[in-house]
């Protein structure tokens, strides 16, 4: 490999991977930070080019485009072996600190100086939602017509309650459409792409993607046929199964749809706590998506049977963090073989353009679902036609929570505090603050 150092020994990249899983706090632009100083720059393991390659790759995938990032590069220096390691090190260390969290979290629910503390969490992470929206939207909305999708995702999905996953199909078919015929309007070049001369790796592929597809559905096998289709567990890996399938965009993106199912449909926690499940993941290392682990663990706490609520808790959150992580490694071990050709892929890039512009979208939707839930006690529904509303009682403002969203952004885009200790100081400040 031109302008890299040879591959490491395996043990010596296993080393490596764990010391990235326990350090990779801060969302996704961390993590790929890290992985970037770690492998890129301090190692050269992995060439510049061969990096920024990979890094559009995993752009083209459902989930967290970090977590693939850590499988692809295990796969570059060890083939599947290296990619299993390197990805599960990536998972593991946040996903048990998630599991103690949440145990502890469905244990002291109710305490006075424990609501307290959360709200604090939650007014920072209404900053860091809305830091995040800055970011997506100045990288992703380059064009008139980008711009205006987004527009138009944020209103679909906050004034229609349009299903997220409809909108992120919708967009990726419209993207690939005007890749074809207008391709300046997603800020795509027209020149034709060069052909690549890579080869097609069918069997490869295929074999992935058979072995892939088994090992995800293992788990929900086994409980289809102990537990039936009407247990809690079925039903909650069934739904993050389908959910790892339209994750583009990552946590930020998703979050309102799963708010959106988890809490109003199926009732297996209330809004405010899906709230303190992103609070809780905003402080864990790993990928941001670990907060389904939390929505997993309180929904099969919460119908134990035939298990107790801590063994039925458990379960729920092992059962979600496989269903949503296994096909992480499905898609990256069938696909990766593929990536010069997919660089080359126009209506692929044309469809990817205008989903991560509708992502922008969703994450503003995000932002004003959250804010709604956190600023305001109550909300009102409201049905106008088609619209479908929450409108804030306006009476039901909650001005300790105001305040602490105000000290939150001021140190998180002011003052460009990292998201650790913003959510350190704005807990503290609920807790000072529910003592006057």
């Amino acid at each position: 490999m031109n302008g890299t150092s040879p591959p490491p020994q395996f043990n010596e990249m296993v080393r490596v991977a764990a010391r990235i899983g326990c350090l990779s706090f801060g969302g996704p632009a961390g993590q790929i930070a890290l992985m970037h100083r770690e492998l890129v720059e301090q190692r050269k393991w992995i060439s510049q080019d061969q990096y920024l390659h990979a890094l559009n790759f995993c752009h083209l995938l459902p989930g967290p485009e970090a977590q693939q990032l850590a499988i692809w590069i295990g796969w570059k220096l060890h083939g599947i072996r290296g990619g299993l390691a390197a990805g599960l090190l990536f998972v593991i260390p946040g996903a048990l600190v998630i599991l103690a969290l949440s145990i502890f979290y469905a244990s002291a629910a109710g305490l006075a100086w424990f609501a307290a503390v959360f709200l604090g969490i939650k007014a920072a992470v209404l900053a860091i939602v809305v830091q995040a929206l800055a970011r997506v939207a100045g990288q992703a909305l380059g064009t008139p017509f980008r711009k205006a999708v987004a527009a138009l995702a944020f209103l679909a999905l906050f004034l229609f309650n349009a299903p997220f996953p409809l909108v992120v199909i919708g967009c990726g078919g419209l993207g690939a459409m005007v890749a074809r015929y207008r391709p300046a309007w997603l800020g795509l070049g027209t020149a034709a792409p060069l052909p690549p001369h890579s080869p097609r790796p069918w069997a490869h592929s295929l074999w992935s993607i058979a072995i892939g597809a088994a090992a995800w559905a293992a788990p929900m096998i086994v409980v289809l046929a102990l537990l039936g289709p009407h247990h809690v567990l079925w039903r909650i890996g069934l739904f993050f199964s389908k959910l790892a399938v339209v994750t583009f965009g990552g946590a930020y993106a998703v979050l309102a749809y799963m708010a959106q199912q988890a809490v109003g449909a199926r009732h297996w926690l209330s809004a405010a706590e899906m709230a303190d499940g992103l609070g809780l993941a905003e402080t864990t290392p790993g990928p941001l998506i670990m907060v389904t682990q939390f929505v997993g663990y309180l929904a099969a706490f919460r119908a134990p049977a035939p298990f107790t609520p801590l063994v039925a808790g458990i379960l729920g959150a092992g059962l979600t963090t496989w269903v949503t992580f296994a096909p992480c490694f499905l898609w990256v071990f069938a696909l990766a073989p593929w990536i010069e050709r997919l660089e080359h892929a126009r209506l692929l890039k044309g469809a990817l353009a205008l989903i991560t512009s509708a992502i922008v979208g969703v994450i503003a939707n995000l932002s004003a679902w959250f804010a709604l839930q956190v600023l305001f006690a109550v909300l009102r529904p409201v049905r106008i036609g088609p619209l479908a509303l929450n409108v804030p009682v306006l009476s039901s403002f909650d001005v300790r929570a105001g305040l602490l969203v105000v000290v939150s952004a001021w140190l998180i885009l002011g003052r460009k505090w990292n998201v650790a200790a913003t959510l350190g100081v704005a807990g503290l400040g609920g807790w000072l603050l529910s003592l006057a």
